[in-house]
Order: structure tokens, then sequence, then C-alpha cells
């Protein structure tokens, strides 16, 4: 189904309305093997970065309570998504992303946590961190700038960049985990911002 859909979408969004263009493609890893993050503004964020990197596949992390539903669980699913529990994250929760990082496959998370707000300043989360550090994988930072409805989608035009990866495995052995924790989210909370902003200055938002 995801590969369908894909093939759909990029027929459509990107041949004939042109509505993607997509910077720093260069910075992708070749393997397959990393955390994608992105800001996180709609729901436009979630297809187009994953046209953004096609033919690769990305595995959502998304919250458990779009899966309550058997129908709408099930087609997610099929589009690659799994269910993770935001209130109480557990063992369980960095279980299955970092098995799936252990297969070579991508996973994609947004990690402010939920959809923001216009010039919202929200703190990022430490799940990519955690998860690109104990699967020992990059981190591949990302932002969007573009529409936020579905209509805008197919008249309006969006732009994502990509940023250089972040090396989870290099840092200091003195360092603590926590330590290393932090210094990961940091970084990639000042890249996604600098993304971020090198988009809004050049293309608007």
């Amino acid at each position: 189904m995801y590969n369908f859909c894909r093939i759909i979408l990029t027929f459509i969004l990107i041949k004939i309305c042109k509505s993607l263009e997509v910077h720093g493609k260069e910075n992708i890893p070749q393997l397959y093997r990393y955390v994608v993050t992105c800001t996180h503004e709609s729901y436009n964020e979630v297809i187009m970065l994953g046209l953004a990197i096609a033919p690769n596949q990305i595995h959502y992390m998304a919250k458990k309570e779009l899966f309550y539903n058997k129908y709408i669980g099930k087609f997610l699913k099929s589009l690659n998504a799994f269910p993770v529990d935001r209130e109480n994250p557990g063992p369980s929760t960095l279980k299955q992303p970092i098995k799936l990082l252990k297969k070579n496959k991508t996973v994609g998370l947004f990690p402010a946590g939920h959809r923001t707000k216009k010039d919202e300043d929200a703190p990022l989360k430490r799940g990519a961190a955690t998860i690109a550090m104990m699967a020992e994988t990059p981190i591949v930072p990302a932002a969007y700038v573009g529409p936020k409805d579905i209509k805008g989608l197919f008249f309006g035009k969006a732009h994502i960049k990509f940023g250089e990866p972040i090396d989870t495995k290099s840092l200091p052995k003195s360092m603590k985990r926590n330590e290393k924790l932090t210094y990961i989210t940091k970084e990639l909370e000042k890249r996604t911002k600098a993304l971020h902003q090198e988009l809004v200055e050049t293309y608007g938002d």
C-alpha cells in the first residue's frame, strides 16, 4: 500500500502539480538505517517528507489514539505507521523503532511530540535522540515550509530541507548517557531551527 500511494502521490503532486521542492538531498544517507525528523505544523509534512526521501520508505511513529478505529488502524499500519503511547512512554515504545532500524529501515518522527502552531517554540522531546543512540544510527534533521491544508498540497508550493546527519556514535566516552541525550537533542533542535529559518528567509512561511 505504501508504494502504491507513493507512486500515485508522486505523479499527482510532484509531476503534475509540482508542489514539492526538496533541498539538501545530498545529506540523506545512502543506507536506509537512520532516524529522520521534521518540523510539524500539519499533516502535510507527513506526506511531503515521505515523498522527499523516495524511493526509501519511512516507518512513522504515530500516537496510539489514531489506531483505536480498527479500519483506520489497519490502513495506517499498511502505510508503515506504528502506534506509540506518548503519555506513558516505556521500554515497549523504544522496542519497535529500534527493531526497525536494526533491519536497515528508516524511522520517522516529529520530535516536538505534537503539531505546533506557527511561531510556537516547542522544545524537542528526547525520543529521537534516545532511539538513534540506542540503535547507533544517525539522525537526519529536516524542516518544512509550505501549505498547511490539504488543498495546498495541490495548489501550493512546499519546501523541505535536509541538514547534515547528526552522528550519535562518536560522542566522548566520558559523557554520561543523559549528557549525550541532552547534547544530541539540543543539537537536533539547533539544526532544525536553522533549517527552518533558512527556508522561511528564502521562500516565506
